[in-house]
């Protein structure tokens, strides 16, 4: 655990990162591992992943993210997307899934299935995505530690037009929306303001409040 610690504090925001150094594809495939294996409300893992490598294409989404360098500088762009609704298909392809791999079909589970398709499509869209959404900010926090593991910088962006990304990957064609983006790269420290700076945190007695 010390070590995850020392890793934490070795991570931050990049902001400058070096366009000549790609991460390994076995540090990227591990990272990925890491999301696909994170925890989901009712294991529905309603997101998915997309990784943007070609050039042009994070020509096209620099100019609607502020024209931050990460993007076109990073070598792998990591883009949550979460479902734009829970759908009876949805819903059902996970719990056969669960099925399937277990081999097996518990009362217990399959009531729970019943429970799930009663009250989440009948949700608003809107509140359904948002759900989503919070689903795919926990596999943004297991990106962001496998990446410190890796040793590998990342950058975590909200800033960008979600509208014009998901025109630009044709997500609506796919039933998601675009949430969160996350370059991986290598930081150059010559030219990163941030790099040498301390990490900025509230102290623990500010922040963790014990109720015993």
């Amino acid at each position: 655990m010390t070590d995850i610690i020392e890793l934490l504090n070795w991570r931050y925001a990049t902001k400058k990162m070096n366009p000549a150094k790609a991460v390994p594809e076995d540090k990227v495939e591990r990272i990925l591992e890491a999301i696909r294996l994170t925890a989901t409300s009712s294991g529905l893992q309603p997101y998915d992943v997309l990784v943007v490598t070609n050039p042009e294409v994070r020509e096209q989404i620099k100019a609607i993210a502020w024209n931050q360098a990460q993007i076109t500088d990073c070598s792998h762009l990591l883009v949550f997307a979460a479902w734009d609704n829970y759908t009876p298909e949805r819903i059902n392809m996970m719990f056969d899934l669960t099925n399937d791999i277990r081999e097996f079909t518990n009362e217990g589970w399959e009531n729970y299935r019943q429970r799930l398709l009663k009250a989440y499509p009948a949700r608003d869209a809107e509140v359904n995505f948002q759900h989503a959404a919070r689903q795919a900010y926990i596999g943004l926090g297991s990106a962001l530690i496998a990446a410190a593991a890796e040793q590998v910088d990342c950058t975590p962006m909200e800033g960008f037009t979600p509208a014009d990304l998901d025109n630009i990957l044709n997500l609506p064609e796919r039933g998601l929306r675009s949430v969160v983006i996350l370059p991986l790269g290598y930081r150059e420290e010559d030219g990163d303001w941030l790099v040498n700076l301390k990490k900025v945190r509230r102290p623990k007695e500010q922040f963790v409040t014990e109720i015993k």
